[in-house]
């Protein structure tokens, strides 16, 4: 079974004939199985060298970046093996087609807040006040289909996120203050742990788009632009609320995440390096979690979901079935 591997410490990842060796400043060797490797994400400085690149390139495995304050800053993506030349005119098409391209960048907005509700009102359960909250996320969520531009369209979205991001102060049971999303850089640990997570899971939705025909860099409601694979950040929203916010919840309502998880640089805050790798295996873990899947009436993984939703949109693009996104269910 395929896996991610992270390196958390600086050192050197070199070849040594069909497996990666991955050697520590202090000398300390560790062997990764080619055959197990799917992709490798570096927190820390590492030595690279072309031949390394080349025998990543030809066994399909990325490599993700992430900067000292753990920020996502890029990827090494192989070729592309699965390449179909009438599926990116098609999908170019419905970009440049206004209508069409609503269609789906709707679709996104609508998967996304069906997840925020679900997240919001399985607190409201215990949590009465959050149902002022859900009301206000509804009204918001009931002006999707009116959009009639994407920008409009992205108001909206904003203000759900706004909403949503604001009612965490009564999810949340810990004595950090949040009540609004700040990044670049985050100034507080939740929006650092937000920052951090987004990234991670934005490098997991581009890894499972390389596994269909999609082009990653033409999307539907983020504008394409240069050094992005701006189709995942599309794909990671249906998924935030499910995969990123869970674990926020869960980690810091359970006590796993304080304060003390976090460093604090003049107007940036940032996990230390022991905390990243806890945040880390939860999320490894989940990502490795099989539920029922309703439509398929078979289990499937966490991961497997994402690809599920980049089929999909190839459906919906090829004039198959209309896109739908994966809306919790669980």
């Amino acid at each position: 079974m395929s896996q991610n591997f992270y390196l958390f410490s600086p050192g050197t990842l070199s070849r040594k004939d069909n497996s990666l060796v991955f050697t520590s400043t202090d000398g300390v060797k560790k062997f990764i199985p080619i055959e197990n490797c799917e992709s490798l994400y570096c927190f820390s400085e590492i030595n690279f060298n072309s031949k390394l690149f080349n025998f990543l390139g030809q066994n399909q495995i990325h490599l993700h970046f992430f900067d000292y304050y753990n920020n996502f800053t890029g990827s090494f993506s192989p070729k592309k093996s699965l390449l179909s030349g009438s599926l990116l005119i098609k999908q170019v098409e419905h970009y440049k087609q206004i209508k069409k391209r609503l269609v789906i960048a709707k679709e996104f907005v609508h998967t996304a807040t069906h997840n925020i509700l679900k997240n919001v009102k399985y607190y409201a359960k215990k949590k009465k006040e959050l149902h002022d909250w859900i009301e206000q996320i509804q009204t918001w969520k009931d002006k999707i289909d009116g959009a009639k531009e994407i920008p409009e369209l992205m108001g909206i979205e904003g203000n759900i996120r706004k909403i949503y991001y604001s009612c965490w102060i009564i999810i949340l049971e810990t004595d950090i203050s949040f009540t609004k999303r700040v990044y670049n850089p985050p100034d507080n640990p939740i929006n650092a742990i937000i920052s951090f997570l987004n990234g991670v899971l934005y490098a997991t939705c581009l890894r499972e788009i390389h596994r269909t025909h999609l082009d990653p860099t033409i999307s539907f409601l983020h504008e394409p632009g240069t050094k992005r694979y701006s189709l995942a950040l599309d794909i990671a929203e249906n998924f935030k609320p499910v995969y990123v916010d869970r674990i926020i919840f869960r980690m810091f309502n359970r006590k796993q995440l304080t304060m003390n998880d976090f460093l604090q640089e003049l107007n940036c805050c940032f996990l230390k390096e022991s905390s990243s790798k806890k945040v880390m295996k939860e999320f490894d873990d989940m990502i490795k979690t099989v539920i029922h899947h309703p439509g398929l009436d078979k289990k499937v993984s966490y991961r497997r979901l994402i690809r599920l939703d980049c089929y999909r949109l190839v459906k919906h693009i090829l004039g198959d079935a209309p896109y739908s996104g994966t809306k919790s269910w669980w």
